[in-house]
């Protein structure tokens, strides 16, 4: 049973993780503003954060890659805790990751208490990120702004996840097929239909997202960020965007497959699908792709996607709020746009984690925020 007001963290708990081997953050429910210098573990704690939604978390980690090692010798297990406040609950959310036995390590959730899976955790509280390592997302290749978007849409659709995880895997093993002289048409057709019904659902995924970030981009009409026009390119995002439905593109795709096994065969790869889809992105002010726009105009641009999917969540009747995750960003921004992004993060419901070097960076939060002073794997709030 979920409440039905703001969601936000009241506790924080780290052991064996990263840098740390015992730390407990307690939370009001203001924002959250991390300073110290490099290496101190400011990034650690917001992915510890990270952890709590589906997928490896903002650096895309391995279990044996995030627990604490020792005098040379590899952790032997970490663990987080966390209360969540559910709009009128206080939620208990554990993970513990054991690394003995298997190279990959195993991972066990609780929510009070009961066993979890990250669907049913991701049902309870959503959060979004970004990281420096998004800021090749325009200026890259399409697999970069496939990311992106996957990582906005999984916010909106747990099972995004799910489909993403069959699809690949379908997709190999056609592959692997379409090595053979004389594939077994039988099987072929088999694993074409598994990977159409997951492509059309993460393509249906896709679109939806868009356009709840596109509607919540004109609800910013006075921001300081830019607003930003969005577009899909792709066959079964395309479809959708003319009104297709799930098994029209289901069986869109099906023929595709077909059609091309000797084009496939020959290439190697499976040439067509959602895993070769793209997210265009225009900067509105100049009618500029975002590929071509200057360093900064592509930060305000990513800072003011994120604002939109916080918003674009917060708009949907059977979502919440979600947590905003915010690393080594500020320092990037004159004075008037950082704090427009503090007002902009203020006027959303949820909790905003930021990281930076200096609790100057910060001073535009005033008594908006929590100050907490990082360094060395120790972490002390600043009054």
């Amino acid at each position: 049973m979920s409440g039905q007001g703001r969601i936000y963290l009241k506790r924080l708990a780290l052991s064996g993780f990263r840098n740390y081997q015992s730390q407990a953050l307690a939370l009001d429910g203001r924002h959250v503003c991390l300073f110290g210098p490099n290496g101190a573990g400011k990034t650690n704690l917001i992915e510890a954060v990270s952890q709590f939604s589906p997928g490896r978390g903002l650096r895309s980690a391995g279990l044996p890659d995030m627990a604490q090692v020792q005098e040379g010798q590899p952790g032997a297990s970490w663990a987080l805790g966390a209360t969540l406040f559910d709009g009128d609950l206080d939620r208990s959310i554990r993970i513990e990751a054991s690394l003995e036995g298997s190279g990959r390590g195993k991972r066990v959730m609780q929510v009070d208490g009961a066993t979890a899976t990250a669907s049913s955790l991701s049902d309870l509280v959503r959060i979004i990120w970004l990281t420096p390592a998004m800021d090749r997302v325009f200026a890259g290749g399409a697999t970069e702004r496939r990311r992106f978007l996957d990582r906005q849409t999984l916010a909106h659709f747990p099972t995004h996840a799910r489909h993403s995880t069959a699809y690949e895997k379908a997709m190999r093993e056609r592959n692997l097929l379409l090595e053979r002289d004389r594939a077994d048409p039988v099987w072929l057709d088999g694993l074409e239909a598994r990977l159409a019904e997951h492509g059309a659902h993460i393509a249906y995924h896709r679109k939806v997202t868009v356009d709840r970030l596109q509607a919540a981009v004109e609800l910013r009409p006075d921001s300081a960020f830019p607003k930003a026009d969005l577009g899909l390119e792709g066959d079964a995002e395309q479809a959708f965007v003319g009104g297709q439905t799930v098994p029209e593109v289901t069986e869109l795709l099906t023929t595709q497959y077909r059609d091309g096994r000797r084009r496939d065969a020959a290439a190697g790869r499976t040439l067509s699908g959602p895993h070769r889809s793209d997210l265009t992105v225009v900067h509105r002010p100049t009618a500029v792709p975002a590929a071509l726009c200057s360093t900064g105009q592509q930060k305000a641009l990513l800072i003011g996607l994120i604002l939109s999917n916080a918003r674009a969540l917060e708009m949907e009747e059977e979502l919440r709020n979600p947590l905003v995750l915010i690393d080594e960003a500020v320092a990037h921004l004159d004075p008037d746009r950082r704090a427009a992004l503090f007002d902009e993060l203020s006027s959303l419901q949820g909790q905003a984690w930021l990281t930076g070097t200096e609790e100057s960076l910060f001073n535009g939060f005033q008594d908006r925020a929590q100050f907490f002073r990082v360094e060395g794997g120790h972490v002390v709030e600043n009054a």
